[in-house]
């Protein structure tokens, strides 16, 4: 049972923590990116060289390190990507009242460099893993690139969720999302990608299966099931975003004045609460407490005047 719950629960943690990690230093000030991708560019190097090595090798190990190795690889471009150094020719809101074809075409232009940059990567990794008996890195790294264009597609079409993980800088690729209930790409997307878990799993649990074989097509098998689970998230209400809390900035919550003793209040023991940006709870006074202080001021202005 070990063999295989271990690549399960490894692509699971791998996908968390480097979402994680993606998502906490994209929305790091903007003078930080320049650290990032220097730091991204070394472990793009590591992450490319340790697929061509294991390339060859038909262990367990290897088959965990090529994964890892596309995940890495995977996760600098998308942060070539969130940082903005590496999007496209254009960098403006949609129009408003533009036709879906031309709006399509001005989302391609939004990310154009960094979809050609994947492609390159996609036909190089391809190239050197061709008829190598582990190409689990190339696996990993197909699967992220197809999953995700089917889930910027169903984001293009309209889905009713939209989460708020863009950085400021990118903000205006909203305007490219329409909202919407459902559109017909979706179903088609989720039903062909569980097929394919399905097959996956299928030949991994097989009578006789080669043990590299079993840990290479659960290890895909599983991030492809998270490919699903993220299509998901963008029509069902489920809070995808506390599972990475940690690394998301806190919201801004404009705070409001506190209310006159005059106005509309809840009773006393039903204070509002509200959350400042640094997640900081605090209690909006009641109307009594606006009360104490006013009676509290007249008194102090009475004594003084006499």
């Amino acid at each position: 049972m070990l063999e295989y719950a271990l690549p399960v629960f490894f692509a699971l943690a791998l996908w968390w923590f480097s979402t994680g990690v993606v998502l906490f230093l994209d929305n790091l000030p903007g003078r930080t990116f320049g650290w990032t991708m220097l730091g991204g560019a070394a472990v793009l190097a590591v992450a490319i060289f340790a697929v061509v090595v294991v390339s060859p090798a038909h262990t367990l190990v290897s088959a965990y390190i090529g994964f890892s190795a596309g995940i890495l690889i995977w996760g600098v471009l998308e942060m070539s990507y969130f940082t903005g150094l590496l999007t496209g020719p254009r960098k403006q809101p949609c129009p408003a009242n533009c036709a879906s074809w031309k709006r399509f075409g001005l989302a391609i232009l939004t990310s154009l460099y960094h979809e050609l940059a994947v492609l390159a990567m996609v036909a190089f990794l391809v190239l050197v893993t061709w008829n190598e008996p582990n190409q689990v890195g190339t696996w990993t790294f197909v699967v992220l690139w197809l999953m995700r264009w089917s889930a910027k597609l169903n984001l293009f079409l309209g889905v009713p969720n939209l989460n708020d993980w863009l950085p400021d800088h990118l903000a205006y690729l909203k305007t490219y999302m329409p909202k919407r209930s459902m559109n017909l790409l979706f179903p088609v997307s989720v039903t062909a990608s569980t097929v394919v878990v399905v097959i996956l799993v299928a030949q991994a649990l097989g009578p006789g299966a080669d043990p590299f074989l079993v840990v290479a097509l659960l290890l895909v098998a599983t991030l492809l099931a998270l490919g699903i689970l993220e299509h998901w998230f963008l029509v069902l209400p489920l809070p995808d975003e506390a599972l990475w809390a940690w690394a998301l900035p806190p919201r801004e919550t404009e705070i409001p004045p506190n209310p006159g003793p005059e106005s509309a209040a809840p009773p006393d023991s039903v204070a509002p609460r509200r959350t400042t940006r640094e997640g900081v709870v605090s209690v909006v006074p009641s109307r009594s407490g606006d009360a104490m202080l006013e009676r509290s001021l007249a008194s102090r202005k009475h004594s003084s005047e006499g």
